[in-house]
């Protein structure tokens, strides 16, 4: 039975655009029926790259923040929706990752914290909004991240087979999926990704991305730093746990750069932090999955190519391909997610996966915010 189709809207630590994809569920699987990367304004760009990073806001600028930003997540779905001609009142609901500023599990008080207001949402597209997702996995004593892994799960566990599935956003996460049915998915944040190149190249050249990696492939790895920024007491940290751009960020780098490492090419630096994304992820996944047979890599960084080969070479026991042979354009996997997310969030279904959050119990995640068509059928 056809259920009609859900939009996954997200923003990764990047903030390079908002990711809006429309996916269908029904009898015939999974299918992501269009897909759209939305601009976001350079200076809002600016401002919440700023604030990811650690900088500080006062409260009436985090309110117009969090209007503004779920204004722009608005215009993604409507436009996602007018570029591909797709009837509005055929989407049962978005599921609304929304933009992080902060991401502080290991607080006193753990808190998570997003912006793009999803009453914003509902009301300027007239869709059941499902947002706010990562708070409740962290209410039940979880990281809040990543969340998901239990889309993978359900879309991409094969019996007899083990894989990882790999997303490489800003941040890099893993997900483990064992051949063996019993056994449980496990998964975690393994460190930096784009982020920090992304930082590197914007602060030393003006560009927003490394595009193909062509810059750090004209530099040379340094391998004493290489190894004194894998030294992060992170990397070494047992799972359930998960980071952020406020953690791994230029001012972390510039710490590791005094002294004798103050003298190296900016694409040396570069070429050291592709370098810091494959070794720490070959790193968690001999340590954590063992016996892995497949890589399947998604998310932004699945298009770098220099970086896949750093990974095919850091891992030459596995198999390295991207999600698209198992036909998810790797761009799209994240939106994908949080439309996935939305669904079981209308089905009373839980969200989260306790052995990856470190949870302790299967929650409920989001919130609901209704449209103008509430309540929708209840989704099987």
């Amino acid at each position: 039975m056809d259920e009609g189709l859900y939009v996954g809207l997200i923003s990764g630590t990047s903030v390079d655009a908002v990711d809006a994809a429309a996916v269908g569920f029904g009898a015939a699987g999974v299918r992501i029926t269009a897909a759209r990367a939305h601009p976001v304004p350079e200076t809002l760009r600016r401002e919440l790259l700023a604030l990811g990073q650690g900088g500080s806001v006062d409260l009436d600028r985090l309110g117009e923040l969090d209007t503004a930003v779920g204004r722009l997540f608005a215009d993604a779905a409507v436009a996602l929706l007018r570029e591909h001609d797709i009837d509005p009142g055929r989407v049962r609901a978005i599921g609304s990752h929304g933009q992080t500023l902060r991401h502080r599990p290991a607080a006193r008080l753990p808190f998570t914290l997003q912006v793009g207001d999803p009453s914003t949402i509902a009301e300027r597209t007239g869709i059941t909004t499902v947002a706010d997702f990562r708070r409740r996995d962290l209410a039940a004593g979880g990281e809040g991240a990543p969340l998901v892994p239990a889309f993978h799960a359900a879309l991409l566990r094969t019996p007899g087979r083990s894989r990882v599935v790999l997303n490489l956003g800003g941040i890099a996460n893993i997900t483990v999926l064992p051949g063996d049915p019993a056994a449980p998915v496990t998964g975690f944040d393994t460190g930096p990704a784009n982020g920090l190149m992304d930082a590197w190249i914007s602060r030393s050249r003006g560009d927003d991305f490394d595009r193909d990696g062509r810059w750090a492939a004209s530099g040379r790895v340094a391998g004493e730093l290489l190894a004194r920024l894998l030294d992060d007491p992170y990397f070494a940290a047992a799972p359930p746990k998960s980071t952020g751009r406020e953690v791994f960020n230029l001012e972390w780098l510039e710490r590791h750069l005094q002294g004798p490492h103050a003298a190296h090419a900016p694409e040396d630096i570069q070429a050291t932090l592709l370098a810091l994304t494959a070794g720490s992820v070959a790193r968690a996944v001999r340590e954590h999955a063992a016996g892995t047979e497949e890589l399947l890599v998604c998310g932004g960084g699945a298009r770098n190519p220099v970086l896949l080969a750093a990974l095919a070479a850091a891992l030459p026991e596995l198999a390295v391909a991207t999600t698209d042979t198992c036909g998810l354009a790797p761009e799209w996997v994240e939106a994908a997610a949080f439309a996935w997310l939305a669904r079981e969030t209308l089905a009373g279904r839980p969200g989260n996966l306790p052995a990856v959050t470190g949870a302790g119990h299967p929650v409920v995640l989001g919130g609901i915010y209704p449209g103008a068509r509430w309540p929708p059928d209840r989704p099987g």
